[in-house]
């Protein structure tokens, strides 16, 4: 799992308030922040954690899950 893509997609899902400049508002930063976020496809875990508060969102569960699906997928080869 691409963690930016899917927070990108996840910020984007949600209300139409629910900007990029929204986002760096919540977060204490500039929006250009935020699009260097989209781009990781690694993240520090506070961060996360910070992001997953904010968009109420559970990205820690996500990526568990993703993981289980690789370990299925390996398992069936």
């Amino acid at each position: 799992m691409h963690i930016g893509s899917h927070i990108r997609d996840v910020l984007f899902t949600q209300s139409r308030e629910h900007t990029v400049t929204w986002l760096a508002k919540q977060l204490n930063c500039h929006r250009v922040n935020v699009y260097d976020i989209f781009n990781r496809s690694t993240i520090d875990t506070e961060l996360l954690r910070r992001i997953s508060i904010v968009l109420s969102h559970d990205f820690f569960q996500d990526l568990s899950n993703d993981l289980k699906t690789q370990d299925l997928e390996r398992a069936n080869d």
